[in-house]
Protein backbone atom coordinates (compact mmCIF):
# COMPACT_ATOMS: atom_id res chain seq x y z
CA UNK A 1 0.00 0.00 0.00
CA UNK A 2 1.78 3.46 -1.23
CA UNK A 3 1.70 5.85 1.57
CA UNK A 4 0.05 9.41 0.92
CA UNK A 5 1.87 11.87 0.04
CA UNK A 6 1.72 15.35 1.79
CA UNK A 7 2.09 18.47 -0.08
CA UNK A 8 3.78 20.81 1.87
CA UNK A 9 2.37 24.30 1.58
CA UNK A 10 4.95 27.22 1.10
CA UNK A 11 4.57 30.31 3.21
CA UNK A 12 3.24 33.13 1.36
CA UNK A 13 5.83 35.69 0.69
CA UNK A 14 5.71 38.95 2.19
CA UNK A 15 6.47 42.19 0.63
CA UNK A 16 8.07 45.12 3.03
CA UNK A 17 7.61 49.05 2.00
CA UNK A 18 10.98 50.57 1.19
CA UNK A 19 9.75 53.09 3.80
CA UNK A 20 9.94 53.28 7.47
CA UNK A 21 6.38 53.77 8.75
CA UNK A 22 5.25 54.30 12.36
CA UNK A 23 2.04 52.48 12.59
CA UNK A 24 2.28 50.43 9.29
CA UNK A 25 0.63 47.08 8.59
CA UNK A 26 3.21 44.57 7.72
CA UNK A 27 2.54 42.41 10.30
CA UNK A 28 -1.15 42.69 10.56
CA UNK A 29 -1.44 41.85 6.18
CA UNK A 30 -2.48 37.81 6.84
CA UNK A 31 -5.20 39.45 9.47
CA UNK A 32 -6.27 41.96 6.87
CA UNK A 33 -6.53 39.77 3.95
CA UNK A 34 -8.44 36.77 5.75
CA UNK A 35 -10.73 39.42 6.13
CA UNK A 36 -11.11 40.87 2.43
CA UNK A 37 -13.83 39.70 -0.13
CA UNK A 38 -12.57 37.13 -2.29
CA UNK A 39 -14.01 38.14 -5.80
CA UNK A 40 -13.76 42.27 -5.36
CA UNK A 41 -11.57 43.78 -8.03
CA UNK A 42 -10.32 47.21 -6.33
CA UNK A 43 -8.72 48.10 -3.60
CA UNK A 44 -9.37 51.84 -2.32
CA UNK A 45 -7.01 53.13 0.07
CA UNK A 46 -7.74 56.58 1.71
CA UNK A 47 -4.99 56.17 4.07
CA UNK A 48 -1.97 54.53 2.31
CA UNK A 49 0.35 55.31 4.43
CA UNK A 50 3.96 52.93 3.40
CA UNK A 51 1.49 50.75 1.36
CA UNK A 52 2.02 47.33 2.73
CA UNK A 53 -1.40 46.33 2.86
CA UNK A 54 -0.92 47.25 -1.35
CA UNK A 55 2.18 45.75 -1.14
CA UNK A 56 0.71 42.28 -0.24
CA UNK A 57 -2.81 41.91 -1.76
CA UNK A 58 -4.04 40.43 -4.62
CA UNK A 59 -6.55 43.07 -6.91
CA UNK A 60 -7.14 43.84 -10.16
CA UNK A 61 -6.18 47.49 -8.85
CA UNK A 62 -5.87 49.63 -6.98
CA UNK A 63 -7.06 53.64 -5.54
CA UNK A 64 -4.01 54.87 -3.27
CA UNK A 65 -4.46 57.98 -1.47
CA UNK A 66 -3.47 59.77 1.29
CA UNK A 67 -3.31 64.14 2.32
CA UNK A 68 0.72 64.43 2.56
CA UNK A 69 1.88 65.26 -0.79
CA UNK A 70 5.34 64.14 -0.12
CA UNK A 71 4.23 61.24 -0.15
CA UNK A 72 2.08 60.62 -3.73
CA UNK A 73 4.54 62.60 -4.93
CA UNK A 74 7.22 60.24 -4.18
CA UNK A 75 5.12 56.95 -4.96
CA UNK A 76 4.11 58.90 -8.29
CA UNK A 77 8.44 59.58 -8.96
CA UNK A 78 9.29 56.08 -8.15
CA UNK A 79 6.41 54.69 -10.48
CA UNK A 80 7.32 56.52 -13.06
CA UNK A 81 11.32 55.43 -13.06
CA UNK A 82 12.49 53.38 -10.62
CA UNK A 83 15.93 52.94 -11.78
CA UNK A 84 16.74 56.90 -12.54
CA UNK A 85 15.34 57.26 -8.99
CA UNK A 86 17.35 54.73 -6.84
CA UNK A 87 20.35 56.33 -9.14
CA UNK A 88 19.75 59.43 -7.75
CA UNK A 89 19.08 58.62 -3.82
CA UNK A 90 22.21 56.51 -3.75
CA UNK A 91 24.85 59.24 -3.78
CA UNK A 92 22.67 60.44 -0.62
CA UNK A 93 21.88 57.79 1.13
CA UNK A 94 25.98 56.29 0.62
CA UNK A 95 27.26 59.73 1.36
CA UNK A 96 30.63 59.16 3.82
CA UNK A 97 28.83 61.97 6.07
CA UNK A 98 25.53 60.52 5.03
CA UNK A 99 25.25 59.05 9.08
CA UNK A 100 25.80 62.27 10.92
CA UNK A 101 23.60 64.57 12.45
CA UNK A 102 25.68 67.36 10.28
CA UNK A 103 24.62 66.03 7.16
CA UNK A 104 20.68 65.05 7.93
CA UNK A 105 20.07 68.40 9.26
CA UNK A 106 21.53 69.97 5.98
CA UNK A 107 20.02 67.53 3.42
CA UNK A 108 16.31 68.72 5.83
CA UNK A 109 16.51 71.93 5.60
CA UNK A 110 17.38 71.44 1.49
CA UNK A 111 13.97 68.74 1.51
CA UNK A 112 12.07 71.92 2.64
CA UNK A 113 13.26 74.80 0.51
CA UNK A 114 13.23 72.68 -2.48
CA UNK A 115 10.21 72.82 -5.01
CA UNK A 116 11.66 70.09 -7.48
CA UNK A 117 9.03 67.57 -7.09
CA UNK A 118 11.97 65.05 -8.27
CA UNK A 119 14.38 66.12 -5.80
CA UNK A 120 12.00 66.41 -3.13
CA UNK A 121 11.02 62.55 -3.39
CA UNK A 122 14.72 61.60 -3.06
CA UNK A 123 15.42 63.82 -0.11
CA UNK A 124 12.04 62.07 1.40
CA UNK A 125 13.23 58.85 1.69
CA UNK A 126 16.72 59.51 3.01
CA UNK A 127 15.61 61.58 5.55
CA UNK A 128 12.72 58.81 5.88
CA UNK A 129 15.06 56.30 6.75
CA UNK A 130 18.03 58.22 8.47
CA UNK A 131 15.31 60.06 10.71
CA UNK A 132 13.82 58.85 13.96
CA UNK A 133 11.57 55.94 13.91
CA UNK A 134 10.09 56.27 10.66
CA UNK A 135 7.90 59.48 11.85
CA UNK A 136 6.67 61.50 8.90
CA UNK A 137 5.95 65.17 10.67
CA UNK A 138 5.37 68.70 9.71
CA UNK A 139 5.29 71.97 11.80
CA UNK A 140 3.35 74.52 11.54
CA UNK A 141 4.82 76.15 8.60
CA UNK A 142 4.49 72.83 7.07
CA UNK A 143 7.83 72.33 7.55
CA UNK A 144 9.64 68.67 8.06
CA UNK A 145 10.81 68.88 11.31
CA UNK A 146 11.28 64.96 12.18
CA UNK A 147 14.91 64.87 14.17
CA UNK A 148 17.99 62.82 13.22
CA UNK A 149 17.53 58.69 14.03
CA UNK A 150 21.28 58.02 15.43
CA UNK A 151 21.16 54.49 13.99
CA UNK A 152 24.48 52.28 14.00
CA UNK A 153 23.29 50.98 10.08
CA UNK A 154 20.95 51.53 7.70
CA UNK A 155 19.41 49.32 4.84
CA UNK A 156 19.36 50.65 1.20
CA UNK A 157 16.08 48.99 -0.01
CA UNK A 158 16.43 48.81 -3.53
CA UNK A 159 14.46 45.80 -4.16
CA UNK A 160 11.65 47.41 -1.99
CA UNK A 161 12.03 50.18 -4.27
CA UNK A 162 11.89 47.89 -7.39
CA UNK A 163 9.18 45.97 -6.39
CA UNK A 164 7.42 48.87 -5.06
CA UNK A 165 7.28 50.16 -8.93
CA UNK A 166 6.08 46.99 -10.47
CA UNK A 167 3.23 47.03 -8.41
CA UNK A 168 2.34 50.40 -9.06
CA UNK A 169 1.37 49.70 -12.44
CA UNK A 170 -1.81 49.12 -11.55
CA UNK A 171 -2.49 51.62 -9.18
CA UNK A 172 -3.32 55.31 -9.17
CA UNK A 173 -2.05 57.65 -6.51
CA UNK A 174 -4.04 60.66 -5.56
CA UNK A 175 -3.06 62.93 -2.91
CA UNK A 176 -6.93 63.98 -0.87
CA UNK A 177 -8.72 63.67 1.79
CA UNK A 178 -10.59 60.01 2.80
CA UNK A 179 -13.79 61.70 1.79
CA UNK A 180 -12.97 62.33 -1.36
CA UNK A 181 -11.32 58.93 -1.72
CA UNK A 182 -14.60 57.31 -0.58
CA UNK A 183 -16.42 58.65 -3.51
CA UNK A 184 -13.74 57.42 -6.24
CA UNK A 185 -14.98 53.67 -4.90
CA UNK A 186 -17.32 51.72 -6.82
CA UNK A 187 -19.57 48.37 -6.65
CA UNK A 188 -16.39 46.52 -7.43
CA UNK A 189 -14.51 47.71 -5.16
CA UNK A 190 -13.33 47.39 -1.19
CA UNK A 191 -12.28 50.05 1.08
CA UNK A 192 -9.42 49.67 3.69
CA UNK A 193 -8.69 52.35 5.91
CA UNK A 194 -5.72 52.92 8.63
CA UNK A 195 -6.17 56.34 9.97
CA UNK A 196 -4.30 58.12 12.47
CA UNK A 197 -4.89 55.73 15.68
CA UNK A 198 -7.59 56.86 18.41
CA UNK A 199 -5.53 57.73 21.47
CA UNK A 200 -5.26 54.59 23.84
CA UNK A 201 -5.01 57.48 26.34
CA UNK A 202 -4.41 61.52 26.50
CA UNK A 203 -0.46 61.34 27.57
CA UNK A 204 0.40 58.00 25.08
CA UNK A 205 3.58 58.39 23.56
CA UNK A 206 1.91 57.69 19.99
CA UNK A 207 0.02 60.46 20.35
CA UNK A 208 2.53 62.74 21.49
CA UNK A 209 4.52 62.05 18.13
CA UNK A 210 1.49 61.55 15.27
CA UNK A 211 0.43 65.23 14.97
CA UNK A 212 -1.37 64.50 12.36
CA UNK A 213 -4.54 66.72 13.42
CA UNK A 214 -6.72 63.76 12.81
CA UNK A 215 -9.19 64.25 16.05
CA UNK A 216 -11.54 62.35 17.26
CA UNK A 217 -14.44 64.21 15.12
CA UNK A 218 -12.56 63.44 12.13
CA UNK A 219 -12.82 59.41 13.69
CA UNK A 220 -16.42 59.83 14.07
CA UNK A 221 -17.15 61.26 10.83
CA UNK A 222 -15.26 58.25 9.10
CA UNK A 223 -16.92 56.07 11.20
CA UNK A 224 -20.20 57.07 9.92
CA UNK A 225 -18.93 57.59 6.39
CA UNK A 226 -18.25 53.65 6.32
CA UNK A 227 -21.18 52.99 7.48
CA UNK A 228 -23.05 54.69 4.95
CA UNK A 229 -21.14 53.50 1.89
CA UNK A 230 -22.44 50.17 3.37
CA UNK A 231 -25.58 51.12 3.48
CA UNK A 232 -26.79 53.01 0.71
CA UNK A 233 -23.75 51.74 -1.70
CA UNK A 234 -23.34 48.73 -1.31
CA UNK A 235 -19.62 48.95 -0.69
CA UNK A 236 -17.46 46.91 2.14
CA UNK A 237 -15.37 48.75 4.40
CA UNK A 238 -12.59 47.87 6.83
CA UNK A 239 -10.95 50.33 9.30
CA UNK A 240 -7.94 49.68 11.80
CA UNK A 241 -7.89 51.90 14.75
CA UNK A 242 -6.97 50.89 19.00
CA UNK A 243 -9.63 48.96 20.60
CA UNK A 244 -10.76 51.42 23.07
CA UNK A 245 -14.51 52.09 24.81
CA UNK A 246 -14.40 55.16 21.92
CA UNK A 247 -13.70 53.25 18.59
CA UNK A 248 -16.08 50.51 20.27
CA UNK A 249 -18.45 52.68 20.23
CA UNK A 250 -18.02 54.38 16.81
CA UNK A 251 -17.74 50.91 15.44
CA UNK A 252 -21.33 49.96 16.31
CA UNK A 253 -22.95 47.65 14.00
CA UNK A 254 -19.55 46.23 12.38
CA UNK A 255 -18.19 43.14 12.90
CA UNK A 256 -15.16 43.63 15.19
CA UNK A 257 -12.08 41.10 15.22
CA UNK A 258 -9.36 42.38 17.90
CA UNK A 259 -6.00 41.34 17.58
CA UNK A 260 -3.19 42.16 19.56
CA UNK A 261 -0.34 44.07 17.91
CA UNK A 262 3.70 45.11 19.08
CA UNK A 263 3.27 48.91 18.92
CA UNK A 264 5.40 51.60 20.35
CA UNK A 265 7.47 54.65 18.92
CA UNK A 266 10.36 54.37 21.38
CA UNK A 267 13.85 52.72 20.02
CA UNK A 268 14.02 50.42 23.20
CA UNK A 269 12.98 47.23 22.86
CA UNK A 270 11.94 47.00 26.77
CA UNK A 271 9.42 49.82 25.39
CA UNK A 272 7.65 48.09 22.62
CA UNK A 273 4.46 46.36 24.14
CA UNK A 274 1.58 44.61 22.74
CA UNK A 275 -1.45 46.83 22.85
CA UNK A 276 -5.15 45.93 21.83
CA UNK A 277 -6.16 46.78 18.26
CA UNK A 278 -9.64 46.21 16.52
CA UNK A 279 -10.21 45.51 12.49
CA UNK A 280 -14.02 46.73 12.41
CA UNK A 281 -15.61 45.26 9.34
CA UNK A 282 -18.58 47.14 7.57
CA UNK A 283 -19.68 44.35 5.56
CA UNK A 284 -22.56 44.43 3.05
CA UNK A 285 -25.30 42.43 3.92
CA UNK A 286 -26.20 39.42 1.19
Amino acid sequence: MKAKSTKVKKPVQKYRSFLKWAGGKYRLTDDINRLFPKRKECLVEPFVGAGSVFLNSQFQRYILADINPDLINLFNSVKADVERYIEALKPIFFHHEANTATYYYARRNEFNQSNDPFWRSVLFVYLNRFGFNGLCRYNAKNEFNVPFGAYKTHYFPEQELRYFAQKAQSAVFICGDFKDTFALADEHSVIYCDPPYAPLTQTSNFTQYSGNGFTLEHQQALADLAKQTQTERGIPVFISNHDTQFTRKIYQGATLRKIRVQRSISQHPDRRVKVGELIAYFKVKS
